[in-house]
């Protein structure tokens, strides 16, 4: 699925899913550096974001996983 990735004017990371007008901040991420891991949306869903190279510059869509079982 697309998911947009930016960071808030707090500084926070958020997703948004177009599909499902979905925006919910990222509470949590398996990689310091964010992509290639899985993070964790405020809703409990969990998304696999692909490998991408660090500094990547934000805002950014990309094609996400969603994990089954959240």
């Amino acid at each position: 699925m697309k998911v947009m990735i930016r960071k808030t004017s707090s500084g926070a990371l958020s997703a948004y899913v177009p599909k499902k007008d979905l925006e919910e901040p990222i509470v949590s991420q398996e990689r310091p550096g964010l992509w290639g891991g899985t993070v964790t949306l405020a809703n409990g869903w969990q998304l696999a974001l692909p490998e991408m190279a660090e500094g990547t510059s934000l805002p950014i869509t990309v094609e996400a996983r969603r994990l089954a079982g959240d």
